[in-house]
């Protein structure tokens, strides 16, 4: 998708910096998948407690076993 934004110059010579992109579309496409997934694995922790998550990690390991 085409965007047009208004980003400072000082600001994107850091973002290519960081990302090692070759090109800004490289750059802002990383950055942009980065704060995804740094916003999902937030949301995961504030389930922390609210889930309740049995301990059957070898049954489970032995079913996949049998799905091979």
């Amino acid at each position: 998708m085409r965007t047009t934004i208004n980003v400072k110059d000082e600001l994107f010579e850091h973002l290519l910096t960081f990302t090692g992109a070759r090109t800004k579309t490289a750059a802002v496409n990383a950055a942009l998948a980065d704060y995804v997934r740094l916003k999902r694995k937030e949301e995961l922790i504030q389930t922390r407690g609210r889930i309740q998550v049995k301990e059957n990690w070898r049954k489970l390991r032995e079913m996949e076993k049998h799905e091979r």
